[in-house]
């Protein structure tokens, strides 16, 4: 076969238990004259829609937008190529769009996407690469191949296109995207007899299979689209790829269903067959062919899908609570998707795909997680990340105690399924966040009971982030399709769990305060948190604060934590100091007169910028009915480049008139950045988590300022954003429609740059602009509300 391999009782009676313990796992230090591995090291990169190939010692991975990137452990990856948007001199081709001319042409699109390497039979590397438009399934899937795996690639052609007006693939057929696929997200693999085929698909008419030439790469004739699998009527089912195993004689055919946005619900299922066209199963027995959208509902119709296929990863959260290991809110995923698989030379197996993460917005990396099959020969994955682990025996200790667990339900949703505690006890029952059994089949495998329903699987050992420690997890699927993941708690005596509850009360910086603190109330185990205020009229026992008026002095107070578990207390004392407010500071304001001067004189006169911020421009437009005489005209292609260091502290404000002509997720109307990685940008129209409202946003400390409202087009509106020491206000028309605290400091520095319309990734503003002020100060809610009157 061609070298692609690697893509390669339930109550127990207390009698039997102790037996188990003598005979079952975990970390191997458990275990006398046995060592664990080492503390893992990770390097992480960003390669969407990652697809899986080897070449010698090396693996390697292709994905979406010309990124590659390799490794030798499937832990430290090195990044080969980066987004074509980044880099448009991609190294794996000598010219890339020359080379793909006629793709890009077709799918007008300047980018890839999920890109697929294979190496045939005579040492040739295969790549199937594909382009779409995007907002319609029009694409074009081709073959490309080299004698490295690096490239550089050499075009082969166009094998497939979907989206015409006319005749499709099929002859004789008119394309129609509820039944014909979108020719994209493109799998190659071989078969147990070394036969090749190509899996692929996306939303459309769902995921096709083809028969394919292993001496060229190219389809066998005569196929048109191929044999279809499952999905239709535009499903939100694609990425797909297929392992075959040889102990279970199965063909595997992992799916991603639902959107591969933060807010879109991506997850991992899988169905199995023992031909490789299928017919494909799920655990309940579902034939896959039949699953689709309802034709009569709208588009992307979820609620048809969802109940299909065997689910396997979903958006989840190992919730952290005051006072557990690590920081942040916990560990997890962000709608996990878009697979690919590996089996390496000692036979584990291991599951490559892209994920987001909680609190990160859209910022991507690639993830590895070992898998097994369970006694029903259904793929288990681990609840983390390869960290060098291999399965081995495990103890009754090492399952007994208390155990975070995750219930994904089969639903396709952007709501993360968050950890509950359960107690797996000395005598096989399970009690807490689900109730049961438990019992241990073998070295390590086990079959739990969980209201009901019956999941088997395999306790593993694991690399814990939140306890930067080696530990046990478990990992299942029921009988119809369900997952569900676990980690083992440590033990930790009442008193030590008070104590680091209380030594985990963060109120952030208390000596310079301005807007209300959030004063946790509950911790970890059960812990209980009461306050007290020296000055209840600075700030009351639950944090609401009272700022002095312009002129007067700072006020002080002291807050007193006292944290109680059972008899236990720990006390902790916080000085806080409030700030009285400050007049208004003007930096810099632009109306924007028939040209981009800066009304006083302070700034040099702003420049245009071409589609991008670091971009040059043209001369600018302005328009004669603005707010109060002209005002600037952004045509969609694009803005204007402020003066550097407007913003400089952690209090300012922005206010400004816009008149959207259009409206398009993501783009920005103010925008402002230290870096990259560093920003806020007032976005007209939100992205889904918002639903699409008028929001402030930051990264790459995320966070998502909704307000609830869309800007009407073609209107005058006025919108007004304050970020005050943590706390951002956003109002609309004068009228505060967000409140918040935590806002990151992602801006202040001297050397921030600012922009109108513009930053480095989005389509630029198309519309109006009036009447741009920009404060060191925070304004009032009164002051921005004279701000909105005209």
């Amino acid at each position: 076969m061609p070298p692609r391999l690697p893509r390669l009782a339930l109550a127990a009676p207390l009698a039997g238990i102790l037996l188990a313990s003598m005979l079952v796992a975990a970390p191997a230090s458990a275990h006398p004259g046995s060592t664990s591995p080492s503390p893992p090291s990770f390097d992480d990169v960003t390669v969407h829609d990652p697809s899986i190939v080897t070449s010698g010692e090396d693996i390697w991975i292709f994905g979406s937008h010309g990124a590659s990137a390799h490794t030798t452990d499937l832990m430290s990856w090195e990044q080969h190529t980066v987004d074509l948007s980044q880099n448009a001199d991609n190294a794996l081709f000598d010219d890339i769009y020359t080379e793909l001319a006629e793709t890009f042409e077709w799918a007008r699109t300047s980018t890839l996407w999920a890109s697929d390497v294979i190496q045939l039979p005579d040492g040739r590397f295969a790549m199937y690469y594909n382009a779409c438009e995007g907002s319609s399934p029009r694409s074009a899937l081709g073959l490309a191949t080299s004698a490295a795996v690096d490239g550089p690639y050499e075009n082969q052609g166009i094998l497939l296109k979907s989206g015409m007006a006319g005749e499709s693939e099929n002859p004789g057929e008119t394309y129609d995207a509820r039944v014909h696929p979108n020719a994209v997200d493109p799998d190659a693999f071989f078969d147990a007899k070394g036969n090749m085929w190509m899996v692929y698909g996306s939303y459309s008419g769902g995921i096709r299979i083809l028969k394919m030439d292993k001496t060229t790469g190219l389809p066998l004739p005569g196929q048109g689209y191929g044999k279809h699998l499952v999905g239709g009527n535009h499903s939100r089912i694609e990425a797909p790829t297929i392992q075959y195993d040889a102990a279970t004689g199965y063909y595997y055919l992992y799916l991603s269903f639902g959107g591969l946005d933060v807010s879109g619900g991506y997850d991992v299922r899988v169905a199995r067959s023992k031909k490789p066209d299928g017919p494909y199963l799920d655990a309940a027995g579902n034939d896959m062919a039949a699953v689709k959208a309802d034709a009569s509902q709208p588009l992307f119709d979820d609620a048809s899908i969802q109940p299909y296929g065997t689910k396997l990863m979903g958006g989840h959260l190992f919730a952290r609570e005051l006072g557990d290991p690590g920081s942040g809110a916990g560990v997890g995923y962000v709608s996990p998707g878009h697979t690919s698989w590996y089996k390496d030379a000692a036979g584990r197996m291991f599951l490559i795909f892209h994920a987001r993460f909680p609190g990160t917005g859209e910022l991507h990396q690639v993830r590895v997680h070992q898998m097994w099959m369970n006694t029903d020969g259904w793929p288990v994955v681990s609840p983390m990340r390869y960290a060098g682990e291999t399965a081995r025996r495990v103890s009754a200790l090492d399952v007994i105690g208390e155990w975070d667990l995750v219930r994904p339900s089969k639903d396709i949703t952007a709501t993360p399924a968050v950890s509950g505690e359960v107690q797996l006890t000395l005598l096989g029952t399970v009690r807490g966040a689900a109730s049961g059994t438990w019992r241990l089949t073998g070295a390590n495998t086990a079959t739990l009971k969980l209201d009901g329903e019956v999941y088997r699987g395999r306790f593993v050992p694991i690399w814990d982030p939140m306890l930067n420690a080696w530990s046990t997890g478990f990992t299942a699927v029921s009988q119809s399709g369900k997952s569900v993941w676990a980690k083992k708690d440590p033990l930790r005596l009442p008193n030590r769990i008070v104590r680091a509850v209380a030594d985990d009360i963060d109120l952030g910086d208390t000596s310079a305060v301005t807007a209300d603190l959030a004063l946790p109330t509950t911790g970890t185990k059960g812990t209980k948190i009461s306050w007290t205020s020296s000055a209840p009229s600075v700030v009351t026992a639950t944090g609401a604060v009272t700022r002095p008026g312009i002129g007067e002095p700072d006020a002080t107070a002291t807050l007193t934590a006292t944290v109680r578990l059972g008899i236990f207390t720990q006390r902790r004392t916080y000085p806080v100091t409030v700030i009285a407010r400050t007049p208004a500071a003007e930096v810099g304001s632009w109306s924007f007169e028939n040209d981009l001067a800066e009304r006083e004189g302070r700034f040099p006169a702003s420049a245009t910028t071409g589609a991008r911020i670091d971009l040059p421009g043209t001369d600018a437009a302005f328009v004669a009915d603005g707010v109060a005489g002209s005002a600037l005209h952004l045509d969609g292609t694009a803005g204007v480049r402020l003066p550097d260091g407007l913003i400089s502290s952690r209090t300012y404000s922005v206010a400004l008139w816009l008149r959207p002509e259009q409206l398009t997720a993501y783009t920005t109307a103010f925008f402002a950045a230290a870096s990259p990685d560093s920003w806020v940008s007032l976005v007209p129209q939100g992205h889904a988590g918002v639903g699409g409202s008028t929001m402030l946003w930051s990264g790459a400390n995320w966070y998502d300022a909704g307000t609830g409202v869309s800007l009407p087009v073609n209107e005058w509106s006025h919108v007004a954003f304050v970020v005050d020491n943590g706390r951002a206000d956003v109002y609309v028309n004068g009228a505060l429609r967000f409140t918040g605290t935590g806002f990151p400091d992602a801006v202040g520095s001297p050397s921030v740059i600012s922009a109108i319309g513009v930053n480095w990734w989005d389509a630029p503003f198309q519309g109006d602009v009036d009447e741009l002020t920009v404060w060191s100060s925070a304004l009032s809610a009164q002051e921005v509300a004279a701000l909105a009157e005209r």
